[in-house]
């Protein structure tokens, strides 16, 4: 009898070891799963595409400057007002119609189209420079976005090296991926040829992006499972006493003062 209840016991921890393996699993793929999300889903990736390529097409059409970049910023603007009337985030519409708003007003102000584009190539440059130095101070830029979603916060850092560790691996990969479109374009800016640079900025609009993603969300499901940061407003909350379980006198228990509801 005592094999066999040695036995039944090596089953049951088999089993409550495979429900935990799958349970983190389960925890790192719908941590995974938040990436499309932190960063606007296809909608953000729209809103911040589609005004580049309504500059070129309608530069082409006029061979003018300030139509193209009132065409570019007007559809900016419009994206922001459909998701304020259906009062979704316009977090990515917003920085969308700034980046808008900063390259007409260059364009038209210099008189130049490809200037259009110069503040995103920039913009470009910055974000990788950012991503690789929050990588080096061990403050993954990834991670840093990713962490509200997730709910762990920034428990990832101290709690969590798995996490961290994975978090520096897909910021990594952003910086390589996301520094293909500057590499590729700023040549062209220098040759001057609008029709090129407009029409290859569109096409390394979204594809990058999706990589991007598509690799982090790779190195997140083989990452340890989060873990949730614990509020202030959940630190001084009392457990709730389980159903017909009655809450022990304070003169009988051992552990002194009985709890609150």
């Amino acid at each position: 009898m005592s094999k066999q209840s040695g036995g039944d016991s090596a089953a049951q921890l088999g089993v409550i070891d495979a429900d935990e393996a799958a349970r983190q699993a389960q925890a790192s793929r719908e941590a995974a799963d938040t990436v499309m999300k932190a960063f606007g889903g296809v909608r953000g990736m729209i809103d911040m595409t589609l005004p580049g390529l309504v500059f070129i097409v309608t530069y082409n059409i006029t061979h003018k400057v300030p139509a193209a970049a009132w065409a570019a910023l007007a559809l900016s603007a419009l994206f922001v007002v459909a998701r304020l009337l259906k009062r979704e985030t316009v977090q990515h519409a917003f920085s969308g119609v700034f980046g808008v708003a900063i390259g007409a007003w260059i364009s038209m102000k210099t008189g130049k189209a490809e200037n259009f584009y110069l503040p995103g190539l920039l913009w470009n440059v910055g974000y990788c420079v950012g991503l690789a130095v929050s990588a080096l101070v061990r403050w993954p830029l990834i991670g840093i976005m990713l962490g509200p979603v997730t709910g762990e916060m920034f428990t990832w850092r101290k709690e969590n090296p798995g996490r961290l560790a994975a978090y520096t691996k897909a910021t990594w990969a952003w910086v390589v991926i996301m520094g293909i479109k500057p590499l590729i374009l700023f040549p062209l800016y220098f040759t001057h040829n609008v029709n090129l640079l407009g029409w290859l900025k569109v096409a390394l609009g979204i594809p990058p992006l999706l990589l991007a993603m598509y690799v982090t969300w790779q190195i997140l499901l083989k990452a340890p499972p989060p873990i949730k940061a614990q509020l202030d407003e959940d630190e001084g909350r009392e457990p709730a006493q389980e159903p017909g379980r009655e809450q022990p006198d304070h003169e009988h228990s051992a552990g002194g003062p009985a709890r609150g509801n």
